[in-house]
């Protein structure tokens, strides 16, 4: 349900940005979704699609981009992707690593008119 808050700020984001650039419709939304961040596109999808009615926004295509799940190890600094459920460092074999990417989710751009 935390997809509902989230499409309402989206929406507001977009809305403001489009009467900056004095358009008259919003066409397209490209965003991007970390594996990690708990957001399911098609929720935003629909959500997006009930609360853009009336709006500049009613109609415009949502493009997701997704980003896969990037670690650090914390004890020898290697950058990877993990592979299994066990996120071990593979050029250490450490379980302490950090998250770099996979939680971000913001818009890229937006297209107008």
């Amino acid at each position: 349900m935390h997809e509902l808050g989230i499409t309402e700020n989206i929406i507001n984001i977009t809305l403001a940005k489009a009467d900056e650039a004095q358009a008259s419709k919003v066409l397209k939304i490209n965003l991007v979704i970390g594996e990690l961040s708990g957001f399911v596109p098609d929720c935003i999808q629909f959500y997006f699609d009930t609360l853009s009615k009336d709006t500049i926004a009613q109609g415009a295509a949502l493009h997701f981009e997704t980003v896969s799940p990037q670690l650090r190890c914390r004890n020898c600094s290697a950058v990877f992707c993990p592979q299994d459920i066990l996120w071990a460092c593979p050029k250490c074999g450490s379980q302490g690593v950090e998250i770099t990417e996979g939680r971000e989710l913001y818009i890229e751009s937006v297209e107008v008119e």
